[in-house]
């Protein structure tokens, strides 16, 4: 639940036209961009937010917030965000909060949601008013991110690289186990669980000259 401030609510009461939408973008640098849909630059918590410059508040409105991810898109015109900064990854997982309010005395706000910066991509060859795509990640994203490995039929090393273990490999290598053993020689190395029961398995059932010895019958792809 929002803590709205009296005169933020006051002005919502009163239908005034004195509210308006702010941006706060912080890099994992320290550096923070600020950005209001207002017709005027505004000071907000310190920071000078530059005017016309906001993100496209019916897409932040759907993208930010607790759940999900989405994309965001507007129009920067300050010059502030180059094209280089974006290729160096340096709004790779900022941070970017929204706020109502009231232009008239920036004290009064309401902060309405939060989220992260997942990566962000110029439009146009300038960047001086290119334009961008930003794709937002609200707090739940980070629930589907997955950390560590991840149990499947194939290689999850890269060719060539320490897990591996092959130096200079020539070719490619489509990650599956009859490849790395028969192509590379390598399936001591291989980093995939190629007998992991697939969704065939479900269907398996006794048969007449099946060999019951407990070995692997190479269910799944990655045979």
């Amino acid at each position: 639940m929002r803590n709205v401030p009296a005169g933020i609510t006051s002005a919502l009461e009163a239908g005034a036209a004195s509210l308006c939408h702010v941006w706060l973008i912080e890099r994992n640098d320290g550096i923070v961009l600020s950005f209001t849909d207002h017709d005027a630059d505004i000071t907000f918590q310190g920071v000078v937010c530059i005017a016309a410059t906001g993100l496209t508040k019916g897409a932040a409105e759907q993208a930010l917030g607790a759940e999900g991810s989405g994309a965001v898109s507007g129009i920067l015109s300050d010059g502030r965000l180059t094209s280089a900064d974006v290729e160096a990854g340096l709004y790779d997982e900022a941070g970017i909060r929204e706020y109502v309010i009231d232009w008239t005395a920036p004290d009064q706000f309401v902060l309405m949601s939060s989220g992260t910066l997942g990566r962000i991509e110029a439009r146009g060859g300038t960047s001086e008013g290119a334009s961008f795509v930003a794709h937002v990640e609200g707090a739940a994203a980070k629930l589907n991110r997955i950390i560590g490995r991840r149990f499947t039929h194939l290689c999850d090393a890269v060719l060539g690289d320490d897990r591996c273990g092959l130096s200079a490999p020539s070719g490619v290598c489509d990650k599956r186990y009859r490849t790395c053993r028969e192509a590379y020689g390598n399936a001591h190395n291989f980093r995939g669980f190629p007998d992991l029961p697939g969704e065939d398995f479900l269907t398996l059932y006794p048969r007449a000259g099946d060999a019951l010895d407990g070995a692997s019958r190479r269910q799944g792809s990655g045979r």
